[in-house]
């Protein structure tokens, strides 16, 4: 019984700590990467797809990304995604590729990338608490139904406890390096 709990305990805290470093693969840091482009969705016949499966998307320069669509005619709805997706970013098209130049960032854009790269982290933060919370109402629920004893109710509360400072820990961890990153010049 409390080794379910364990696993799951500890399955959900580890997808939050990955959900998180997707998200933050997303936030745009001045350097260009394909990964910023991830969310972006291209009209394809009527259906909502993500670009990665229309386009290839390549880093042609350290500022510089570049987007080669499969089918010439998807050119025009793929520009207009990268415009439409609130990166701030600008594409242009020479007829055959779009390339998308990165600018580069200004200290008041990086305090707000901050801002948010912070408040994204207490988000993932409470839902690790949340997990705690569920986790330990299945432990006084299975020693109300006595399946447990008091001592391993007490026991597995302060492992449940340890494993959620250490993965706070490890979002704590995750935020400082994409703070880093964004306010690396």
């Amino acid at each position: 019984m409390l080794t379910e709990i364990f696993d799951q305990f500890e399955s959900e805290c580890k997808k939050a700590v990955e959900n998180l470093r997707k998200e933050y693969s997303r936030v745009r840091t001045g350097r260009a990467s394909p990964s910023l482009l991830d969310g972006v969705k291209v009209n394809y016949y009527g259906m909502p797809t993500p670009l990665t499966q229309v386009a290839n998307v390549t880093v042609a320069e350290a500022r510089l990304l570049t987007v080669a669509p499969w089918e010439k005619n998807l050119l025009t709805d793929v520009e207009r995604a990268i415009q439409a997706s609130g990166l701030g970013l600008t594409p242009s098209n020479d007829g055959k590729i779009i390339r998308i130049p990165i600018p580069p960032l200004t200290g008041e854009r990086r305090k707000d990338l901050v801002k948010q790269v912070k408040k994204l982290g207490e988000e993932y933060k409470v839902t690790i608490r949340n997990h705690r919370r569920d986790s330990n109402d299945l432990i006084k629920s299975a020693k109300d139904d006595k399946e447990i004893s008091e001592d391993e109710q007490h026991r597995a509360l302060k492992k449940v406890q340890d494993e959620t400072d250490k993965y706070i820990k490890a979002l704590d961890l995750v935020i400082e390096e994409k703070e880093k990153e964004i306010m690396e010049f």
